[in-house]
């Protein structure tokens, strides 16, 4: 049986008179391990939502995104997932660096249908595995330690339109993002990106980026 409960969790359990409820889902719903239907879930799948802490103990989510299948489950108790371009801030990345504690998200609007998994992540330094990955630039190794599926009730229903087009192709490529020509970013970008605004458009404002992202158009 899988014990996942802190001591502050129980007490609000007790508050509630849901002990027997809470130590009953651990039997039930709760595993160590992904079971097949989590597997098929989760492999097809194109994005999922990524919980982590840092050192000081102030967690953030974000979301990844790319092609389904792009979350890879090795076996049971083993997922590799990428981390794609971004903006330069790598807060989920240096909080598995520092912490090593992530949470993982995978949803479905259209069923509703939604997976969640505790795991202890690392950054993978394996060369062969980031070139599996197109237009990675790291891959995380999560080792599973819960994996627990949700009632679905409270999941508003949302239809999906379209992968995004900056989802990295089979060649790791990918379009331009817009703000990365804001003019007062320039000077700041990594030398990968320096000078690739003027092939792209040209650099654009702040307030012109904004309008940009009002209209719906990274």
């Amino acid at each position: 049986m899988v014990d996942i409960y802190t001591r502050h969790q129980r007490s609000i359990q007790h508050a509630f008179g849901t002990e027997e409820l809470a130590r009953a889902h651990t039997s039930t719903i709760i595993t160590e391990e992904i079971p097949g239907d989590h597997t098929a879930f989760i492999s097809s799948r194109d994005f999922f939502f990524l919980s982590t802490v840092n050192e000081i103990g102030e967690p953030t989510v974000s979301y990844k995104g790319g092609a389904p299948g792009f979350v890879q489950v090795l076996d049971s108790k083993t997922l590799l997932f990428p981390s794609y371009d971004g903006n330069g801030m790598f807060l989920s990345m240096g909080n598995v660096a520092a912490t090593s504690k992530i949470g993982l998200l995978f949803m479905d609007f259209e069923t509703p249908h939604r997976v969640r998994l505790q795991a202890s992540a690392s950054i993978v330094n394996d060369e062969a595995i980031l070139e599996s990955f197109p237009g990675a630039q790291l891959v995380v190794r999560a080792e599973v330690n819960s994996v627990f599926l949700n009632c679905g009730r409270y999941i508003h229903r949302y239809q999906r339109v379209e992968s995004s087009k900056y989802v990295p192709d089979a060649d790791g490529d990918q379009p331009f993002p817009a703000w990365k020509r804001i003019d007062q970013m320039q000077a700041v970008l990594p030398n990968s990106d320096k000078g690739r605004a003027q092939a792209t458009g040209g650099t654009i404002t702040a307030e012109e980026y904004m309008q940009r992202v009002l209209r719906g158009e990274p």
